[in-house]
């Protein structure tokens, strides 16, 4: 679980309430910022304009997606090289065809199909297309999950704008009573504060969430399409380690220490 965006959203909320309930107490939020009208109008209008710029099973796909925040991977790039390390260290001394037991207990799907082809012989080339195309597709999926969220924060304010404009028709075709005109402007207004909620609350940080968790696994599989081929290409140990921690900042390179190197023997 991870942590943060459980309290970013949370923390969010409590100081949105806190600036609407300051010095008036917790019933003005149902006196002065609950418009059931309003929220059908921008939430419904969002939604659906979401709706109708997906396929159903999408659609289900990308607010399931909303889940993803919340969980910390399961791989990291230290552990994922250090695996690397080992495999590289094994083949060195028994040969490709020994890392086939050792891939049966692999957890990362993506590496263990790489040694697995990598044990089968098959060519280089090969694995690195096949692999790649792997890698292309996960990321396209992951990007169908992120457009859905900006396509939805994109439209929450536009919806918003959309009930803003029906209040103020509305309130300018009754203006007899001058004392009506503060209070239905108030409600007119609901609907753009609600668009910009849904946009900057929610659509805003799931959206660059995805796309960091997103970036994050691509580069783990960078990495071990390269320490795969590395591998099969019969390269010192020691010479994959420093070729893969290229993709690790400084501080996770320190993190090797004395145990992650690969051995020369």
């Amino acid at each position: 679980m991870d942590i943060a965006s459980i309290i970013g959203l949370v923390s969010s909320l409590a100081l949105m309430i806190f600036g609407m309930v300051n010095g008036k107490g917790f019933g003005v939020i149902t006196d002065s910022f609950m418009d059931p009208a309003s929220a059908l109008i921008t939430f419904g209008g969002a939604f659906g304009a979401v709706l109708a710029m997906n396929p159903m099973k999408d659609f289900l796909a990308g607010l399931k997606s909303f889940l993803l925040i919340f969980k910390t991977p399961k791989a990291n790039e230290v552990e994922t090289i250090k695996s690397i390390i080992e495999l590289s260290n094994l083949a060195r001394r028994e040969g490709l065809l020994a890392l086939e037991e050792s891939a049966n207990s692999l957890d990362d799907d993506f590496m263990k199909k790489g040694v697995m082809l990598i044990v089968d012989g098959t060519d280089p080339e090969l694995v690195r297309s096949i692999l790649e195309a792997e890698m292309i597709n996960v990321d396209a999926r992951h990007q169908e999950n992120v457009g859905f969220w900006k396509n939805l924060g994109a439209m929450g304010p536009a919806w918003g704008m959309i009930g803003t404009l029906i209040g103020l028709i509305n309130m300018l075709k009754d203006l007899s009573d001058p004392d009506s005109i503060g209070p239905n402007m108030a409600t007119a207004l609901i609907t753009t504060l609600y668009g910009s909620v849904l946009a900057n609350w929610i659509c805003s940080p799931v959206a660059n969430k995805l796309t960091k968790l997103n970036s994050k696994e691509i580069m783990l599989k960078e990495v071990t399409i390269e320490g795969i081929l590395s591998i099969q290409a019969g390269e010192n140990p020691r010479v994959i380690e420093e070729k893969l921690k290229a993709f690790l900042t400084p501080k996770e390179r320190s993190s090797f220490g004395e145990e992650g190197g690969g051995q020369n023997g």
